[in-house]
């Protein structure tokens, strides 16, 4: 049994994964937990590490699972190969894959860290800069902005910002 890569259609990785896993195949999907703004508010989500890729286990001999159906399976492109021989991945780069993975998913990349300098976008700050502070939890983020020679927290949609430089 080898680590195989499928090349799936975008951002079709999960329906891949799921509809493979559903007919008997063992499959892995590395991924990353991030922030995106969803809906005009700050929410967390789980991106591929890879996108439009996924590792798949399979075997070679008689008694192995039959790789036919893969290539047709919904959000499923292609079994990545060269030439004619499908292009095995060693087993320790998946167990390094999975063991980061486990680290990783303590702390999600965020789209804007406080003490991060941003840019208002949305009238009536459109246009001036400010040092974003944190999401206040209610679809909102706090930033400091200078406004008649004092500091101002004000809060604004995250949609509103963008960072500097």
């Amino acid at each position: 049994m080898h680590w195989y890569l499928v090349h799936t259609k975008p951002k079709q990785e999960k329906c891949a994964l799921e509809n493979l896993v559903r007919q008997g195949y063992q499959c892995y999907l590395p991924t990353l937990p991030c922030e995106k703004i969803c809906r005009g508010a700050l929410a967390l989500s789980e991106e591929p590490l890879f996108p439009r890729y996924l590792f798949i286990h399979l075997g070679l001999d008689d008694s192995a699972k039959s790789w036919g159906p893969i290539r047709s399976t919904k959000g499923v492109s292609r079994l990545v190969s060269f030439g004619t021989s499908p292009a095995k991945v060693h087993d320790t780069l998946i167990d390094h894959l999975k063991a980061h993975e486990a680290d990783v998913h303590t702390t999600p990349a965020r789209i804007f860290s406080p003490g991060e300098r941003v840019c208002l976008t949305e009238v009536p700050f459109a246009g001036i800069e400010g040092i974003y502070q944190m999401a206040d939890g209610e679809r909102r983020v706090m930033v400091l902005i200078e406004l008649m020679s004092r500091p101002v927290s004000v809060r604004v949609a995250p949609t509103a910002l963008r960072k500097v430089g």
